[in-house]
């Protein structure tokens, strides 16, 4: 649910017309990003706020029948296919490339996948890039068990670099200076215990998760990345269902992404 932010952001860039030629988003920003790709303003905002309440795609119960907090069926069968369509011909024909980070649990790496036409496919992706670890069920990707790809790659600055891109803008939904103060332990042998690779990823995810929060902002300071982020600390958590404080984070994430847009054409 933070990633409400990054909607806010991408609402403003999609009012003013601010493409990118190529794209690379993980979980959330996995889904906002397909919007952007569509050209579907306020799309994500609507998902994410206005139906949250309607639908309860949130839930224990989805948790307990479903083995997922998030109501599959709700968010990537009928939200993209019925009550608000996803527009499949408009994502196609956009020329710019767009990328899914997931977790491949077999060898426990960064996956970075790409889906133009296939519709069935791209809902895959963007399921397993969503699939947040022990409250989701792995997504099957091409035959390939996967999950979100924040586990590995959460801020995936490198892998636009790696394709070409020597400056880039990065979208985050913490305030400069923010490091996670979770711990990272050993999990119980049940559990992805049929993916060892998964698990020693898991082990480390904190680490790796702060240490790029730090690089980001060294190359930030040296000029390599221009940073959209909020100003404040967040108050939003992963599974935040207050509306009112949702509403006030993507309202923040958009006039970041007014004043990005400004001050970038200025």
């Amino acid at each position: 649910m933070r990633g409400v932010f990054t909607s806010g952001v991408l609402d403003a860039l999609m009012k003013h017309d601010f493409r990118f030629p190529y794209v690379v988003a993980v979980s959330a920003g996995a889904c906002n990003g397909l919007s952007y790709m569509s050209n579907q303003p306020r799309r994500a905002r609507f998902s994410n706020i206005d139906m949250l309440k309607k639908y309860g795609y949130i839930s224990l119960k989805s948790l307990v029948v479903d083995g997922t907090i998030f109501n599959p069926e709700v968010l990537y069968e009928r939200f993209p296919n019925e009550i608000i369509p996803f527009d499949y011909a408009t994502y196609s024909s956009n020329p710019a490339v767009f990328e899914s980070v997931t977790t491949n649990c077999l060898t426990g790496r960064a996956e970075y996948l790409s889906e133009r036409f296939d519709a069935q496919r791209i809902t895959a992706i963007a399921k397993a890039s969503s699939s947040l670890p022990y409250v989701a069920q792995i997504t099957m990707v091409d035959g390939v068990p996967m999950l979100d790809g924040g586990i590995v790659d959460s801020i995936p600055v490198l892998r636009s670099v790696e394709k070409g891109h020597p400056f880039n803008v990065v979208v985050m939904t913490r305030n400069r200076g923010y490091r996670s103060s979770e711990r990272d332990m050993d999990l119980p042998k049940m559990i992805y215990r049929d993916y060892p690779r998964l698990r020693v990823a898991l082990r480390h995810r904190v680490k790796v998760y702060n240490e790029q929060l730090e690089m980001v902002e060294r190359m930030e300071d040296w000029g390599e990345v221009l940073v959209i982020r909020p100003q404040r600390p967040m108050e939003v958590g992963r599974m935040c269902q207050d509306v009112e404080k949702l509403e006030r984070l993507y309202e923040e994430g958009f006039a970041e992404g007014e004043k990005f847009v400004r001050n970038y054409r200025l």
